[in-house]
């Protein structure tokens, strides 16, 4: 079928070009003028942009910087001291970097040397002589430097943001591989000291402060650097009364500083009263049901009124402070001049006008490198210090461990427990499960009953690993196959959530099908195979809504564990409701 113009061919989709970009395509972003073109033609789709580099996907990140991670883990334990995430991320990033600052440092250096062309080529108007060839050829290349230097300035500028971002983004997303794979490994007692809602918050706001800081964080250095230059420069213009105007900057620079500490103390509490936001939320809307039963809509709506009116109070005053650094930024550079020129008069100095354009040109180079991009380094700075601590915090929970390694079936012996003690909280002292010994061999079925409380779900969590030994050994011979109490589901047919990515076989799925009781719990419930089990909800946290009843899920999920290659089956549900249909069937 022919293509729809404009539409580009399925192999130009898989294909970045930047990555044959030659260095002139990359210092000016030509390689973006095919996709510019399709944009001019038609509204640019999903399918029209290019593909991730290979360097910046999620998992080369995520590992790269994961082995950093692990290495300072392992080290702080060796020097007995808190590990540092602020440091792997330097070793992992730095030098690149440092690199990419000398683009700062000569995008900067660039308006310095402006202003000195520009007064030149005043001075040459100022004491124009048609006669005086040579002073004319000045004047040219005056004019070509200063051409240049805008040239250069307008490239490096560019250039310098672009991978600035790239490098911030390249490192949010392995923080956020990081956070995910921590996710997936917490243990149950580390799963208690976080929450939902925290972790969310992690991967939506905190890890967003890398994009921003990254970009100002070589204003650092460069800002006051830029300030000595532009201090010398105006100290050879005009003297002594240059000071006037640089103590206002400095008095200026010093307060912003001070704002820098409140960002972090204002950041660090939006942050909490962020985490008790979403928590809550998730809550209401995991026990939507009983609370429209109940009729407790309008508490908590008072509820989450107030832990949002709360977080917002905090939100103001962040950007109060905001405010106050942007007028700031528009005023300084002309109270700086003001000031200068003042006391410049004051000392009965005579000033020429190549002078004057000098001084507020110089002026005017500092008023974005010292007053706007200095203080929003300081500012993303402590906020990105604040949010490096509370992933690293998340970072350190503990993990679930392999307690055992799963060793290969023997044919006799599939789990052996001995004299098995542990404990879910270290600092407690009465144990979990205490001297516990028994032996499962292939074919058997072994039935733990017991009020609640017992101990049974600790049991099955210590088959399964997730409980580490104090005392004793478990053995596992073989895979296993585990039904937990609270059915899972994924949003699909009732068939594809039993084959769970299986080849389909029809006599080998029938069956399984008669064992678990499956059919005749669909057919009253007027659902098929082929029905939706499951779908997903958009827009509350990635909840999902059944369209069967429990029993139904639960023997979904019963007739999966039938359907795998597993030998050790641990099954965490009731069994009443299958005992009618045994008695049935009971020969």
């Amino acid at each position: 079928m022919p293509a729809r113009a404009g539409m580009m061919p399925p192999l130009y989709q898989k294909f970045n070009p930047l990555q044959k970009a030659n260095l002139c395509s990359r210092l000016f972003f030509w390689w973006l003028n095919p996709l510019f073109k399709i944009g001019h033609k038609r509204k640019l789709e999903k399918d029209d942009m290019y593909p991730v580099l290979p360097e910046d996907r999620s998992q080369r990140l995520g590992e790269e910087l994961q082995g950093y991670w692990d290495q300072e883990v392992l080290r702080a334990q060796k020097d007995a001291r808190e590990p540092s995430l602020m440091r792997a991320i330097i070793k992992c990033y730095g030098k690149s970097y440092l690199v990419l600052g000398m683009l700062t440092c000569l995008e900067e250096g660039t308006r310095v040397v402006q202003p000195i062309f520009l007064g030149k080529m005043i001075s040459y108007v100022e004491n124009y002589d048609p006669n005086d060839s040579p002073a004319l050829h000045e004047a040219y290349g005056y004019a070509a430097g200063l051409s240049t230097c805008v040239l250069v300035w307008a490239v490096l500028h560019h250039l310098y943001f672009y991978h600035m971002q790239r490098v911030g983004m390249r490192l949010r997303v392995a923080v956020c591989h990081m956070i995910y794979r921590k996710a997936l490994r917490l243990s149950s007692s580390a799963m208690g000291k976080t929450t939902t809602g925290q972790i969310v918050n992690l991967l939506s706001n905190d890890v967003s402060r890398f994009d921003q800081v990254m970009m100002f964080l070589h204003y650092l250095w460069v800002g006051p650097l830029q300030a000595m230059a532009v201090t010398a420069l105006l100290w050879m213009e005009i003297g002594i009364s240059c000071l006037a105007g640089m103590a206002v900057l400095i008095i200026l620079l010093l307060l912003q500083s001070c704002f820098g500490t409140l960002f972090s103390s204002f950041w660090s509490k939006t942050s909490a009263l962020t985490d008790d936001r979403i928590k809550t939320m998730s809550e209401v809307i995991t026990g939507i049901r009983t609370i429209k039963v109940n009729a407790w809509e309008k508490s908590f709506i008072d509820l989450i009124t107030r832990l949002r009116r709360k977080e917002i109070s905090k939100i103001l005053r962040r950007s109060y402070l905001r405010g106050m650094n942007m007028a700031i930024f528009f005023a300084v550079s002309k109270i700086m001049i003001f000031v200068t020129f003042i006391t410049n008069v004051l000392l009965d100095n005579l000033i020429t006008a190549s002078q004057v354009f000098v001084v507020v040109t110089l002026f005017e180079a500092l008023r974005f490198s010292s007053t706007l991009y200095f203080p929003m380094a300081i500012e993303k700075v402590s906020e990105a210090v604040v949010s490096i601590q509370r992933i690293k915090k998340f970072l350190l929970l503990d993990e679930m461990s392999q307690c055992y390694p799963q060793l290969p079936s023997d044919g006799r012996t599939i789990v052996d427990v001995q004299a098995f003690t542990a404990f879910w909280e270290k600092a407690s002292e009465t144990p979990t499960l205490q001297g516990l010994s028994f032996t499962v061999r292939p074919g058997e079925l072994l039935a733990v009953v017991g009020p609640v409380g017992a101990g049974k779900s600790s049991l099955l969590s210590a088959v399964l690993g997730e409980l580490p030994p104090s005392q004793g050994k478990v053995n596992v011979h073989g895979r296993i196959a585990y039904v937990s109490q609270q059915p899972w589901l994924f949003p699909g047919t009732v068939k594809s959530n039993i084959l769970f990515g299986k080849k389909y076989e029809k006599e080998q799925y029938e069956k399984v099908i008669k064992a678990c009781a499956l059919k005749e719990v669909l057919e009253k419930e007027m659902a098929t195979h082929s029905s939706v089990l499951a779908w997903r909800i958009p827009g509350i946290g990635g909840a999902w809504w059944a369209t069967v009843s429990g029993v139904a899920q639960s023997r979904t999920q019963l007739k999966r564990l039938s359907s795998s290659s597993s030998n050790i089956n641990v099954i965490k549900i009731s069994l009443y409701p299958y005992i009618p249909q045994i008695l049935k069937e009971k020969p």
